[in-house]
């Protein structure tokens, strides 16, 4: 039993049971802060549970993807939200 500061406490997995909401999610492989054995998981409980979603995954990348990130990532990243928000926020 792990405390509640730990990761596992505060991941949404925890909650993935309850999830209807079509979430994308989007990492980038170096990122330190979330890794990407936090964002696996979840995309496969989604889409075990039939919640649409998808995982796209940015090599080289961090933390700081929005902000600092390679341009063409961060283009790439800009054009994946509006298509997700033009596609389930109609």
């Amino acid at each position: 039993m792990g405390s509640r500061f730990s990761s596992r406490a505060k991941s949404p997995i925890r909650f993935v049971k309850n999830v209807k909401t079509p979430i994308p999610i989007i990492h980038s492989e170096d990122d330190l802060r979330c890794p990407m054995e936090q964002s696996e998981p979840l995309f496969v409980a989604l889409k075990l549970q039939g919640v649409p979603t998808e995982l796209v995954r940015f090599p080289d990348e961090n933390h700081d993807l929005s902000r600092s990130g390679k341009p063409r990532h961060r283009e790439e990243r800009l054009r994946h939200v509006l298509r997700w928000f033009s596609q389930y926020l109609k």
